[in-house]
């Protein structure tokens, strides 16, 4: 029998951690961007504390991961040095319009797409295509030309990554330690699950805590698979965890070249979503064929899927790749990115709410932004 490459053994825990996570949003139809809707429109917090819930384990999972040396972090895509601001911004604000108008995150696509759903699955092709553009095609020349020239490199400022406890470094001149780090993810994590615990419409349901729970855990396991069963020096993988954006564009490449291709662990992850929502959902029997009833609704949902698309490569990833992996590591970047998508989509919800009374998109986008800035609901 051949011998597993190491790139195979990691896709395997990825494919299984993903199965999971499949699964468990097909059961509780957990979506971040209905977390936010909940808040916005109806002060509902429970769905978005579980997001939060979400990000507090990340953080205390990675934080065990490092302080016992079994995952270098530090490796990531999050930490870089390299802090792209106005792509955390630009592409934060951008994939929070579009999740909110195509319905849902990339999570919650992938979610749907198993269940059934071919508007997902419209969203799923769309989005996937806008990204890979944006990576290596045609839309790669905006990000190029005009968003990474505003990259800052804080090595040249003598801060060696985006890790708060850089960032803190910096600010008082001390010592960046691991203790230090350590200090401030318990803190932060401290903070959040005070938070989410607090909140009725959580902690009294038990699939936001369900959801919550997997989606903080599988992040872990993420980083537990790349960054520890993947170490190899001869046979490396990316240390990375669960994000959907990039993948999307790069499962649609694979399956488009599978012959000259190489699986990785961002392609089975997307895979084994949809597969553990398919699965979930034809033993309970709840598959349901979905399609556009509406032109309109057709054309929001392309106009969405583009955006995350584009916005999610510029910002560095989703609701989950950067709202829970990123923020796990305690990148700087992150918490910018996630601000960002969160603002993003909280004025496109007003939006909509204001375009219930005909009102023209520009309109309804300035009386959301007034909405969301003083924090004014006139409903």
């Amino acid at each position: 029998m051949e011998e597993l490459s190491n790139i195979h053994i990691v896709s395997g825990a990825g494919f299984a951690l993903a199965f999971i996570f499949g699964v468990v949003g097909n059961k509780t139809q957990y979506c971040t961007m209905g977390a936010i809707s909940d808040w916005v429109n109806f002060q509902n917090r429970g769905r978005f504390a579980a997001w939060v819930f979400a990000m507090a384990l990340a953080i205390i999972g990675v934080q065990l991961l490092e302080l016992f040396d079994l995952v270098a972090v530090n490796e990531s895509r999050y930490r870089v040095p390299s802090f792209a601001w106005l792509g955390y911004v630009l592409g934060g604000l951008l994939f929070g319009i579009g999740m909110t108008l195509s319905g849902g995150c990339g999570q919650r696509t992938l979610v749907r797409m198993g269940n059934g759903s071919l508007k997902s699955l419209f969203v799923f092709l769309v989005m996937g295509i806008s990204a890979y553009m944006t990576l290596r095609g045609l839309l790669g020349v905006l990000r190029v030309d005009y968003i990474e020239p505003f990259t800052v490199d804080l090595s040249d400022k003598g801060i060696a990554d985006q890790g708060l406890h850089q960032m803190i470094n910096y600010w008082v001149s001390g010592s960046a330690s691991t203790g230090l780090a350590a200090a401030a993810g318990v803190l932060i994590a401290a903070l959040m699950l005070f938070w989410a615990l607090r909140q009725p419409g959580f902690i009294g349901n038990s699939n936001n805590v369900l959801a919550g729970s997997t989606i903080g855990l599988c992040v872990v396991g993420g980083w537990l698979a790349t960054g520890w069963l993947g170490l190899d020096d001869f046979d490396p993988v990316p240390i990375e965890s669960f994000s959907f954006i990039a993948p999307s564009g790069n499962t649609l490449m694979y399956l488009m070249t599978y012959t000259g291709a190489t699986i990785s662990f961002g392609v089975v992850m997307v895979a084994g979503i949809v597969f553990g929502s398919f699965v979930y959902g034809l033993l309970t029997r709840s598959l349901r064929l979905e399609a556009f009833s509406q032109s309109g609704d057709m054309v929001a949902h392309f106009v969405g899927a583009a955006l995350m698309g584009f916005g999610g490569i510029l910002a560095l990833g989703c609701t989950i790749g950067q709202g829970v992996s990123g923020i796990s590591t305690l990148a700087l970047g992150s918490f910018v990115a996630t601000a960002s998508i969160l603002f993003g989509s909280a004025v496109t919800l007003r939006a909509q709410y204001h375009r219930f009374s005909d009102m023209a998109w520009i309109t309804a986008f300035g009386k959301g932004l007034v909405d969301i800035v003083l924090m004014r609901r006139d409903d």
